[in-house]
C-alpha cells in the first residue's frame, strides 16, 4: 500500500469514526424526546387519576345521598312501625327534624291517599322508586370501576414499552463501542487484517459465507426501507396496517426492529395491546 493509498485509508476511517460518533449522538437525543414523551404520558395519567379521586368522592355522596333519602322515606311511610313507634317519641320535638316523622293518623286524616304515602299515590310505587336509585348507584359504581381499570391498564403498557426502549438503546450502545473499540479502533487490527482473513479461507467456505451475508445485506436493505416508509406516516396508520399482518408478525417484527426506537415506540402504543405484545416477544432477543 503506497503512503497515499494509507492515507486515504486512513481518513475515510476517520470520517466513518465521526459518521459513528453523529449516529450516536442521534440516537441520545431520540432517547431524549422518547423520555419527554413518557413523561407527558405519565403527567396526563396522574391528571386521569385525580379526575378518578374526584368521581370516587362523588360517588360516595351519591351513595350517601341515596341511603339517606331511603332512611327518610322508610320513615315517613312509617314501614313496620318504625317511624310512629321508634323514631317519634325521641324525634318529635327537634326542629326540622321531626318533619321526617309520619303524621299522626289519629289526630290528623290527609287530605288524599298521595299524602299517606309520602307524595306517592302507592307503596308499591315508593318501592319501585326505591328499586330504581339502587340501580342508578349500581350503575354509578360500575363505571367508576372501569375507569380505575382503564387507568391501571395505560400505566402498565407504559411500563411494559419504556422497559422494551431501554432494553433497544442498550444494545445499540453496545453494538457502536463494538464497531469502536474492535474494527475501527486505533489499536486494533484494521481493515487489512480483515480482509486477510477473508483470503485465507477455504474458497468453498468463503463463497458460503458470502452468499449468506449477501442475502441477508439484501433483505435487511429491503426490510429498511419499508421501516424508513411506516416511519414517516402517522403512528395510528402505521399501527393499523401492522395489525392486519396476523399472518406476518415476524416480517412486521423485522421492520419495526430496524426503525428508530422513539418512531417504533410511538406505533406500539398506537396498536392494539395485545398485538403489541405479540410482536414484542418477537423482537425480544431473550425470547
Amino acid at each position: 500500500m503506497t503512503p497515499e493509498e494509507a492515507k486515504a485509508e486512513k481518513q475515510r476511517l476517520k470520517e466513518e469514526k465521526k459518521q459513528l460518533k453523529k449516529e450516536q449522538k442521534d440516537q441520545k437525543k431520540a432517547a431524549r424526546a422518547r423520555a419527554k414523551e413518557i413523561a407527558s404520558q405519565e403527567a396526563d395519567l396522574a391528571d386521569e387519576e385525580e379526575t378518578g379521586s374526584g368521581s370516587v368522592f362523588l360517588v360516595t355522596f351519591i351513595i350517601v345521598l341515596i341511603w339517606i333519602a331511603i332512611l327518610c322515606l322508610v320513615v315517613k311511610l312509617d314501614l313496620g312501625g318504625f317511624g310512629s313507634n321508634v323514631l317519634t317519641p325521641v324525634l318529635k320535638d327537634v326542629p326540622v327534624v321531626n318533619l321526617i316523622l309520619p303524621k299522626n293518623s289519629d289526630t290528623e286524616v290527609p287530605a288524599d291517599d298521595s299524602q299517606s304515602y309520602g307524595g306517592y299515590s302507592s307503596l308499591q310505587e315508593a318501592v319501585d322508586y326505591i328499586k330504581e336509585l339502587e340501580l342508578e348507584l349500581e350503575r354509578a359504581k360500575s363505571t367508576n370501576t372501569e375507569n380505575t381499570d382503564e387507568v391501571s391498564q395505560l400505566k402498565a403498557e407504559i411500563e411494559r414499552l419504556k422497559t422494551f426502549e431501554d432494553s433497544q438503546l442498550e444494545f445499540e450502545k453496545i453494538k457502536t463501542q463494538f464497531y469502536e473499540e474492535v474494527v475501527y479502533a486505533d489499536k486494533g487490527p484494521g481493515i487489512e487484517e480483515y480482509k486477510k482473513y477473508y483470503e485465507s479461507m477455504d474458497p468453498a467456505t468463503a463463497e458460503y459465507l458470502y452468499k449468506q451475508v449477501a442475502a441477508q445485506t439484501e433483505e435487511t436493505d429491503e426490510v429498511k426501507d419499508y421501516a424508513k416508509a411506516y416511519s414517516e406516516m402517522k403512528p395510528k396508520q402505521a399501527a393499523a396496517i401492522f395489525e392486519d399482518m396476523t399472518d406476518n408478525l415476524d416480517l412486521a417484527a423485522r421492520i419495526l426492529s430496524v426503525m428508530d426506537a422513539a418512531d417504533r415506540g410511538k406505533i406500539l402504543g398506537a396498536m392494539d395491546p395485545v398485538v403489541a405484545a405479540q410482536l414484542t416477544k418477537i423482537m425480544d432477543p431473550e425470547s
